[in-house]
């Protein structure tokens, strides 16, 4: 009976431990926030997609069924030969909206992860003079540059004036014909650029992580050389490079920056993303249903690829042989084949992933780009963001927005990461699950559903996205901006947690300090680097941030950010490509100010775990 009695009371301290008013709280406080703002308005957007009027159809689907969304055969050439100009005008086939968005979006993912394994394999594995130049140079893509990258990939691609024919052309002679991107796979080439750096990164860390003694018995076996990577070293780097590939799929899905610049070719208008921010820019009247239908979809395609990479990955076992300590990388120096290939292949290709950031900031100090390059020194551009009110009023507002944001991200962060972490009681993993799902849903998805919630609660006001003339964007986009970046802050959080032991907090209970305190004075100041850094990176993808930013922000031009600034001058031709360059350099200065103090002086690694 003592034992029983003994156990119930075990059992009792327990339940009260892990369930005291701070817990129960915090609970609350991460269930309501991301149910509100998360769950209900794209359930809302699915429930419009189902209804016509009050009834249930299936009528909005079936116009998406219609060859203009979906169409097997390819309409058009892949590419046409203008000879007048003795010029490959390459812009790939139409298939209808749906298919182009799967075809760009796949295509990206192949390139940027064969490119991204490629480069992270030489890295890891690979010493050779100017590696840590190498590794520094292949980051500058994730510094981001909306819009103001892919126009700078559309001009060194010109027929007449672009780099690449001038050099290649031109001077070198090497290729017999001019080539000018455009449509679907001037896209897929600007997205590949931007996005490889994540595949990169992961596949990096999986490499870096591999027990060397599985290569090493693999050898032993007889596996050398490309049969190794293929059937060792790949298959055990594949979690890195599942992650890095779904994100780079998503982002493709959602991308808007890429079809903005590149859509005065009708192909590139016939992308998801697109169809559903033009419709949004029009009257109110051309927002139907039938978006919220597109929408549905893509937000299908989302899930089920993040869902299908994540199940693969965990039916297969990934464990290592080696414990305790840490094993030393395989790295050998290359010879002189693998020099060549290094120096005179992969070195070239990387510099020119590298030109969008490189062409930002020239682009910046430039008066004009007429010619091959941009023309006339000035400090002009820069000046405006600060003396120019109708455009310093657009960073002001973007900061405004990214700090309140951070705000949120904060609390929010804090309380589901506490909750996922230290609560062990059955069911709470879903809160880690909750805080990270915001990644798998497109941003332009959650762009459409605030549009429906918005409407619906808050009609008539000025949250009413309707109402142009009164609408003030500012509230939607601070708690859009909390939602979507909320993981990189839960995430580095709930990483600082897994360093501080829980004996901890009980010790301090146990003497008597209540929850809340404990939290305050022990478990806050042990783990404020991990809520700094994460806010920082929070911070910097909010201003950054283009999706719900040019969808919601452009319905009132006047409290929007500045990435709906930079969108203007490919939209509505209102603005200046100098100054939307200007602001890209304000925003890789931000970016890099936060990466080198989050790496450098935090010593944390969460810089660059996302775009």
């Amino acid at each position: 009976m003592l034992k029983i009695s003994e156990i119930s009371q075990k059992i009792s301290r327990k339940i009260i431990f892990e369930t005291d008013p701070i817990i129960l709280i915090f609970i609350f406080i991460s269930i309501i926030y991301i149910t509100v703002f998360l769950l209900i308005p794209v359930i809302m957007m699915v429930e419009s997609a189902f209804l016509f009027g009050d009834s249930f159809t299936l009528q909005w689907f079936s116009n998406i069924l219609s060859s203009f969304y979906i169409n097997i055969k390819s309409q058009g050439s892949f590419y046409t030969y203008i000879p007048r100009i003795n010029t490959l005008y390459v812009i790939g086939v139409d298939h209808g909206v749906i298919l182009n968005s799967l075809i760009v979006a796949t295509m990206t993912t192949i390139i940027a992860s064969i490119f991204g394994v490629i480069v992270a394999f030489i890295l890891a594995r690979y010493e050779f003079l100017g590696k840590k130049i190498l590794r520094v140079i292949t980051l500058i893509p994730l510094l981001v540059t909306p819009f103001v990258n892919a126009y700078v990939i559309k001009k060194i691609f010109d027929p007449t004036t672009g780099l690449i024919n001038w050099l290649f052309y031109d001077v070198l002679h090497v290729i017999p014909w001019r080539i000018w991107l455009d449509g679907l796979v001037a896209v897929i080439v600007t997205q590949s650029i931007t996005y490889y750096p994540i595949v990169l990164l992961n596949v990096y860390a999986s490499l870096m992580n591999i027990d060397p003694s599985l290569e090493e018995q693999g050898e032993n076996l007889g596996a050398k050389g490309f049969t190794l990577f293929r059937k060792i070293t790949l298959p055990l780097a594949f979690p890195g490079l599942a992650a890095g590939a779904t994100l780079v799929f998503i982002f493709s899905l959602e991308d808007l920056s890429a079809p903005i610049v590149f859509q005065g070719h009708p192909y590139v208008q016939k992308l998801m993303s697109f169809q559903i921010y033009s419709n949004f820019i029009r009257p109110t009247g051309q927002r139907l249903p039938e978006i919220a239908a597109l929408a549905v979809i893509m937000l299908a395609i989302a899930l089920a690829g993040f869902l299908l990479i994540r199940k693969y990955v965990s039916m297969k076992s990934y464990a290592m042989i080696s414990r305790g300590g840490r094993w030393k990388p395989r790295i050998r120096k290359l010879g002189i084949k693998g020099l060549i290939i290094v120096y005179f292949f992969i070195t070239p290709l990387i510099i020119f992933t590298d030109l969008p950031q490189i062409g930002t900031i020239v682009l910046a100090f430039s008066s004009r780009w007429s010619g091959v390059f941009p023309e006339g020194f000035t400090l002009n551009n820069l000046m405006q963001i600060f003396i120019n009110p109708s455009v310093s009023g657009y960073v002001m507002r973007s900061i405004i927005y990214a700090l309140s944001a951070v705000v949120i991200i904060i609390i929010i962060g804090i309380a589901t990461a506490y909750v996922a972490n230290r609560v062990r009681l059955g069911g709470v993993t879903i809160f880690d699950t909750l805080a990270t799902s915001p990644i798998a849903i497109p941003g332009i998805v959650m762009a459409v559903g605030y549009f429906y919630f918005y409407t619906q609660f808050f009609q008539g006001t000025f949250l009413d996205p309707r109402n142009p003339l009164y609408f003030d964007p500012a509230l939607i986009l601070i708690i859009a901006y909390s939602v979507r970046r909320m993981p990189f802050t839960a995430r580095s959080i709930y990483a600082g947690l897994q360093q501080v032991h829980y004996t901890l907090e009980e010790a301090s209970m146990n003497l008597g300090a209540r929850r809340f305190k404990t939290i305050r004075s022990i478990v806050m100041p042990l783990i404020a680097l991990n809520i700094i850094s994460g806010a920082m990176i929070s911070f910097i993808y909010s201003i950054s941030e283009v999706s719900v930013s040019v969808t919601l922000g452009s319905i009132n031009i006047d409290k929007s950010p500045l990435t709906v600034y930079m969108a203007n001058v490919w939209v509505s031709s209102v603005g200046s490509a100098q100054i939307a360059a200007a602001l890209g350099l304000l925003l890789m200065l931000i970016q890099l100010s936060v990466i080198i103090i989050v790496t450098l002086g935090f010593k944390q690694r969460y810089a660059f775990i996302g775009v």
